[in-house]
């Protein structure tokens, strides 16, 4: 029974696995692969010594808050905007937002906002020719996965629905892409920014 269980557990995984990394095996023509721009904007972040601003709401929340405190731990000034404690944000910082479904009243405020401040706004979406954010962009990272928007659940792709339970209900598969995006991106830009192992743990709180 035990080897039995352990192996739906496998089978179970490795399904759930192979789905968010199918996710990397699709172009985003005409936007440049995610893993690069955020790279890219982020080491620009460094080199100039400004500030990153982090946002999403549900579940895209949690993964950028994860993302805040790996991009802290690599001598980033990261911050989150709901934290009572964030600055506010000026034209040499960046804000990275998310919006899987394309926008949110509160994301679309948040972006207007920094936008208006003349910061630079970074939009993660599966939604990027529909979506209400992009209109606040300066860059749209593309993430092309399944969201609560295109589930069959929510006025999306009806046929999804109609074939039985999905694997990963509403907007996981997007959820579950970001934090392997992320944990993508804080393994190349350590290594643009050359932190060691030791620097990047030399900054993890030590009030646990």
């Amino acid at each position: 029974m035990a080897r039995e269980k352990s192996q739906e557990m496998e089978k179970l995984s490795s399904q759930i696995c192979n789905q968010i990394s199918s996710v990397f095996s699709k172009t985003t023509d005409p936007y440049p692969p995610p893993l690069d721009l955020l790279v890219t904007e982020l080491a620009g972040v460094s080199r100039r010594s400004a500030r990153v601003f982090l946002h999403g709401v549900g579940r895209e929340g949690l993964m950028l808050k994860a993302f805040a405190m790996r991009l802290f731990h690599l001598g980033l000034s990261a911050h989150l905007v709901s934290d009572v404690t964030t600055p506010p944000i000026y034209s040499s910082d960046l804000l990275i937002a998310s919006a899987g479904p394309g926008g949110f009243s509160t994301v679309d405020a948040i972006c207007s906002v920094a936008k208006s401040s003349g910061a630079k706004v970074l939009l993660l979406t599966a939604q990027p020719e529909t979506g209400s954010c992009v209109r606040h962009a300066t860059a749209v990272c593309y993430v092309p996965a399944q969201t609560m928007a295109s589930d069959g659940g929510g006025g999306g792709d009806a046929t999804a629905a109609k074939e039985g339970r999905e694997l990963l209900p509403m907007g996981s598969v997007y959820e579950g892409a970001l934090f392997v995006l992320f944990e993508m991106v804080v393994y190349k830009l350590g290594e643009a920014l050359g932190e060691s192992p030791e620097s990047v743990r030399s900054r993890h709180t030590n009030l646990e």
